[in-house]
């Protein structure tokens, strides 16, 4: 019996535009049965082979607007199309809209209950820890950083199981 392979991605950014600002932050949150297991990749190490590294025997891809946003982005500025790599795609965000839930996903978190070590950051601060990392060298801000979005890729999991 083979067990299913399901992932859940978020990707942070240095803006909204993926021909102008780089994605700072890929992470992926990969559970096969009982095992997890949690990738990030971050700035330079952020390339289409790593990705698809990452994402080997996935079948299921899970995201928050990633239908609209992380896997666009991804494509423009990676070239890579995880849909055309065989990978289904579920972007969480309608099913919340179905269930009446709007808005972001530190919203719809808030009206399921769902916690937050962090909760106190969102995008904006996120690309300021990232410029901090990179012109401060502050290393303190990247692990604030990583540690929120490996936060963001661990509550999807948590919003999936609600949801159902």
């Amino acid at each position: 019996m083979t067990i299913a392979c399901e992932a859940y991605l978020d990707i942070e950014t240095t803006g909204f535009s993926p021909d102008d600002c780089p994605i700072t932050v890929i992470g992926i949150h990969i559970c096969r049965g009982q095992d997890e297991e949690f990738v990030q990749l971050v700035g330079d190490h952020i390339t289409p082979e790593a990705l698809l590294e990452a994402l080997r025997g996935v079948e299921v891809l899970y995201t928050f607007n990633g239908e609209r946003f992380d896997l666009p982005y991804i494509r423009r500025r990676l070239g890579v199309d995880l849909m055309a790599e065989g990978i289904r795609h579920c972007d969480l965000m309608h099913h919340c809209h179905r269930q009446g839930l709007r808005g972001g996903l530190k919203k719809v978190e808030v009206s399921l209950g769902i916690r937050r070590r962090l909760p106190n950051i969102n995008g904006y601060q996120a690309v300021r820890l990232w410029w901090r990392y990179l012109n401060d060298y502050d290393d303190q801000a990247l692990e604030t950083l990583l540690e929120y979005n490996k936060e963001d890729t661990q509550n999807l999991k948590i919003l999936r199981r609600r949801l159902e």
